[in-house]
């Protein structure tokens, strides 16, 4: 009757990197029997994320241990009057996810692993956070290559394995070897003029100029997959170059063993399948979305007054309005002197919304940063608008959201990402070949490539775009989440790549345009006045 409890119990260890011994199971074995059939999931979950926060010295789980957290665990929930597990689904479907909030993990290349990061992150990180960076990027889309079926290992050696195979090489062991390899390595220009590709071992000159690539813009500091042989000359010359393969969603969920790297919390089986049933039926559900609200504008303003109209006599109003920056016609740096005009105009645009009640009343509003607008920095993540520049607006719409750009919204179980950044112009000007025209010769579509197949939004060299060094996984897009929005000056698309809709906005204020989501079945309506 346990025999298949105890074989999730072990499963779930090794997805994490363990081994248990018998008494310990036994143990765990124990406490999970106390739960009915539909908790014993978590029950396990739990029981493993006590034991890592205690941070077990080996990989051996051993009886000890297990017996200390049951024991904590049994006692917490008799001290207390709710059970151990308290429900993770909000009481509302949107919930609003500030990326300074989100969970950091790390891979931990020895266990094949992810853990929580729980050190400190100050937004102006050493030395060390940067080189961190560039190792976190590289280990996470390492472990997603490993899986792949082209590049893993075979088990057994045969003419077939050998033939589908195309095992990764570390760039050290290419010295004094003859024939093709696949490497794998990050695009850096450590001389000038002079590209190498560098992994965790070592860095080679590379020449690209006969490579064939695929769909996306090569960058410096984008990550490759390639494939070529060593001259005599010491340098590498690729004849094959492409981003790392996408990995399924669903793929990725199950190898990270429950973990929350989006930050919208987790769920239970079954209330994963409720909130799915929900999802479906929330066909009135949509979203406005608008970028680059210049306030300052009138035109722009009785552009926003339209909309709002529209929207306020239709029969079910919009459950969410997203207003990207920038929100001022000129960028909000140190030479601007308008902070109290701009104030007033975030209070006038408070007036405007709360004059249409049943927007007011049953539309919440979001409220992103763009690239100019006046944030304490100017390089991402970008942490919300101030509060001196919108106390005006909250007055008349009290439950107005303030969030941080990128910005990331749950909407029951859809995960979807909001980025306000003008990066398709710096793309097509910083990429190191002309891109591939095979598939696409649409850049939005080689731009959404890009950033899927990075799993990152902003895959530029710091010299570029400015990160904080601690705060990188904010802008991280692992698992893939379901949908990406977003803000760019270029004109408006809607593209859906490999399971993912991506749209861009356009500019509200410089060509009148907007998208309508959907997000029960993600359809995008690319609107325009």
């Amino acid at each position: 009757m346990n025999a298949p409890t105890k074989k999730k119990i072990q499963k779930k260890c090794k997805i994490r990197g363990y081994n248990i011994k018998v008494e310990a199971l036994d143990e765990i074995l124990s406490f999970v029997t106390r739960f009915e059939p539909a908790e014993q999931d978590e029950a396990i979950d739990l029981v493993l994320d006590q034991l890592e926060s205690e941070s077990q010295k080996s990989t051996i789980i051993d009886v000890e241990p297990v017996q200390r957290v049951v024991n904590l665990l049994l006692e917490a929930d008799a001290a207390e009057e709710t059970p151990i597990f308290a429900s993770s689904s909000s009481s509302s479907a949107i919930a609003v996810i500030n990326v300074f909030n989100v969970p950091r993990y790390k891979y931990d290349a020895i266990r094949r692993n992810f853990y929580q990061y729980t050190g400190s992150s100050p937004i102006h990180g050493d030395a060390q956070a940067k080189s961190a960076l560039y190792r976190d990027r590289f280990l996470l889309l390492s472990q997603r290559l490993s899986r792949h079926q082209d590049f893993s290992r075979p088990a057994f050696e045969s003419e077939l394995s050998q033939f589908r195979s195309c095992e990764i090489s570390p760039i050290q062991s290419l010295v004094g070897q003859k024939g093709r390899r696949w490497v794998m390595g990050v695009i850096s220009q450590l001389e000038d003029g002079h590209f190498y590709l560098e992994d965790l071992t070592a860095s080679v000159e590379i020449n690209l100029s006969d490579a064939k690539i695929t769909t996306g813009f090569f960058l410096e500091n984008t990550i490759v997959v390639a494939e070529g042989e060593m001259l005599v000359e010491g340098i590498f010359k690729i004849f094959t170059c492409g981003f790392p393969p996408l990995e399924d969603r669903d793929k990725s969920l199950q190898v990270l063993a429950g973990h929350d790297f989006f930050g919208g919390g987790t769920f239970t089986k079954e209330e994963t399948i409720r909130l799915e049933e929900m999802e479906k039926r929330a066909v009135n559900d949509m979203f406005v979305i608008l970028s680059d609200i210049w306030i300052d504008k009138e035109e722009a303003i009785g552009k926003i007054e339209t909309v709002l109209d529209g929207f306020e006599s239709v029969e079910v109003v919009p459950s969410l309005f997203v207003f990207m920056g920038d929100f001022c016609s000129q960028p909000c740096s140190l030479a601007f002197n308008s902070y109290s005009s701009l104030r007033s105009q975030f209070g006038k645009l408070g007036q405007i919304i709360a004059a249409r009640p049943r927007l007011k009343e049953n539309s919440r509003f979001l409220f992103i940063p763009g690239p100019g607008d006046a944030v304490p920095s100017t390089g991402l993540p970008k942490c919300a608008l101030p509060k001196y520049l919108v106390e005006e607006l909250q007055k008349y719409i009290p439950n107005a959201i303030f969030s941080s750009n990128p910005c990331r919204v749950k909407f029951y179980t859809q995960e979807i990402v909001f980025f306000r950044q003008d990066q398709l112009y710096t793309m097509r000007r910083s990429c190191l070949l002309p891109p591939s025209e095979t598939e696409t010769v649409d850049p939005f579509q080689h731009l959404v490539a890009t950033i899927t197949h990075q799993s990152h939004l902003c895959p530029f060299p710091l010299t570029k775009e400015p990160i904080a060094w601690n705060f990188d996984h904010s802008l991280h897009l692992y698992p893939t989440p379901h949908t990406i929005v977003l803000g760019d000056r270029s004109p408006q698309k809607a593209f859906k790549y490999t399971g993912i809709t991506c749209f861009n906005t356009g500019s509200f204020s410089m060509d009148s345009t907007f998208v309508v989501y959907r997000p029960c079945n993600q359809e995008v309506e690319l609107s325009s006045l």
